[in-house]
């Protein structure tokens, strides 16, 4: 297939599941445009809403998706895998000691010297001064409280984070389908 009236790459579709709400927000889920182009011919996906630009064969021409649905739903899971880019979205991006957002890494609360472990309740995001002034040791110790305490979040509490953070880039047609179920101004 050649692509037309431009560059296909550009043009994902946001994928979105059987009840109409996006699989993921942060990352969102997107698919490229050929693998949104294989779901319809395989019927894995009904086309919800279309680009001005086309792909074409010697017999064949169609609309590029914008956003596809899914035919099956697909239950989500209540709880994400423990990732750092995940305890960095719990927790908006922000040191826990002082709130600064540059030079982001985590820290664990019970020092690994100390016997803590990696894991959700013991892990937050800090930034690479207070990670050094903290050290090994205990928080109460040095003074140093988080801001919040960990916890293990679910997948809905990272969505709602990930709102905060949309992408660079979001077509017009994906807009009805992000925020549909966030709170409406009186």
């Amino acid at each position: 297939m050649t692509a037309e009236a431009c560059i296909p790459d550009a043009s994902p579709a946001l994928v979105l599941n059987a009840d109409f709400r996006p699989l993921s927000y942060y990352p969102l889920s997107l698919w490229s445009w050929q693998e949104a182009v294989k779901a319809v011919f395989l019927d894995r996906v009904n086309i919800v809403s279309e680009y001005d630009r086309y792909v074409s064969s010697p017999s064949f021409k169609m609309r590029l998706p914008s956003v596809v649905s899914l035919k099956t739903y697909v239950k989500p899971a209540l709880y994400p895998a423990f990732t750092r880019f995940n305890v960095f979205l719990r927790d908006r991006f922000s040191c826990q000691y002082c709130g600064a957002r540059d030079d982001l890494t985590f820290d664990h609360l019970i020092p690994r010297a100390l016997g803590g472990l990696t894991r959700w309740d013991n892990v937050v995001t800090a930034c690479a001064p207070c990670n050094l002034a903290k050290g090994s040791e205990l928080p109460e110790d040095v003074g140093m409280l988080p801001m919040q305490e960990p916890y293990r979040p679910t997948v809905f509490e990272l969505h709602r984070n990930g709102r905060r953070f949309p992408p660079n880039y979001l077509h017009e047609s994906w807009l009805d389908y992000l925020y549909w179920d966030s709170e409406l101004e009186p």
